[in-house]
């Protein structure tokens, strides 16, 4: 019995112990959460850092603190030098690039970031219309750390789907990869509010092109398997045969959940090279706008297809858009590379290819549950 208490004495005090030296650690330290990255006025590169500080009666408060130099370590060498408390990397969840450096090349960074055992692979990245500096520096009524803010706004996005995932071993991944290109999410201040934007489509690691937000859903279900999320598509009135609507308006608004997604590709013609790209997506429609009785057998079947029409040619648009810039976002380099033994396929040759491939778009949209709605 004395050796059970002797050991319970011994685990409190262990346990206070650790807690005084964290409550001391926090105290000394500040903790960057969040870091963007503009072109400097006078120097290479200008980083902002969003930087936690717990003060000595464990109140906490937010720091924005800028600095410029020739390299990224150059920079957080000098907001270290500006800051009140020795700066620390290790809880560092986010990352912007303003729109005009995304366009000269984020690849250096990406790798940069890798060789610092310090940041995780989960770390979040996106592109930011205009530039960085003045969305962290702005006073938001209703965002008390915007470190905290931006990291769960993308990564709740993420989550339920509504955007690519941008965590950073996944861009690592395709920054490296021959035949498939980064994408990122685009923010954006709008009034006292930050909202995702868009998507930007990025060519060996510089931003070449970008679409609005409603194109993630395509973008998506092309690239990656699809499970949750809603989606509006507009369906146009001339594609629903008179059967199922009688003088349509000019597009029909439709909201659905994809339940189920199943994506095949093809490489049926090497030399073109052509693909045959078939997704079967299995959903319930939560809102149709005009009504529609969707009920009837024959008019779910008529549904079905219009909506398996309409995101056919939605995604070919988006492919089309890709292939004019010369962005494989979709991974079709991998692809044809995986197919076709002995290609010896590089950069500059995929993207020969690229240019003149062709994709086969079928869409088999499946209805799991109709009814009527307004």
């Amino acid at each position: 019995m004395k050796k059970k208490h002797f050991f319970l004495l011994l685990l409190f005090l262990c346990v206070g112990l650790v807690g005084c030296a964290e409550t001391n650690l926090l105290e000394r330290v500040g903790l960057a959460t969040l870091i963007g990255y503009d072109f400097g006025k006078e120097e290479v590169v200008e980083t902002t850092a969003v930087v936690r500080q717990v003060s000595t009666e464990l109140q906490s408060k937010v720091a924005i603190i800028t600095a410029e130099n020739d390299t990224s370590q150059g920079t957080r060498a000098k907001i270290n030098r500006r800051a009140a408390k020795k700066i620390m990397s290790g809880q560092l969840r986010g990352g912007l690039f303003g729109e005009e450096f995304a366009k000269a090349g984020i690849g250096h960074y990406i790798d940069t970031f890798l060789k610092n055992p310090a940041i995780s692979g989960g770390m979040l990245f996106a592109v930011v219309e205009g530039e960085t500096r003045p969305l962290l520096e702005y006073q938001y009524p209703n965002i008390d750390d915007i470190g905290e803010h931006v990291y769960n706004m993308l990564k709740q996005n993420i989550d339920n789907e509504q955007v690519v995932s941008s965590a950073l071993h996944e861009l690592a991944h395709d920054y490296y990869s021959i035949g498939r290109e980064i994408a990122l999410p685009i923010i954006r201040r709008e009034e006292e509010l930050l909202e995702i934007s868009g998507i930007a489509l990025f060519k060996k690691g510089k931003m070449v092109g970008k679409l609005p937000v409603e194109d993630s859903f395509y973008v998506k279900l092309s690239r990656d398997d699809y499970h949750a999320g809603t989606y509006e598509l507009k369906i146009k009135g001339d594609d629903l045969p008179s059967s199922l609507m009688k003088n349509p308006p000019d597009e029909i608004s439709l909201v659905f959940d994809p339940i189920k997604t199943h994506k095949d590709v093809k490489l049926v013609n090497p030399t073109t090279p052509e693909f045959n790209l078939r997704l079967s997506v299995q959903a319930r429609i939560l809102e149709i706008k005009p009504n529609i009785n969707a009920g009837k057998a024959e008019n779910t079947e008529e549904l079905e297809k219009a909506i398996s029409k309409s995101l056919s040619s939605e995604i070919s648009r988006v492919i089309a858009y890709c292939q004019k810039i010369d962005s494989d976002v979709f991974g079709y380099g991998d692809h044809y590379r995986s197919s076709v033994r002995h290609s010896k396929l590089t950069e500059e040759k995929w993207h020969e290819l690229y240019k003149k491939m062709k994709v086969n778009v079928d869409v088999d949209f499946t209805l799991l549950r109709s009814g009527v709605f307004e």
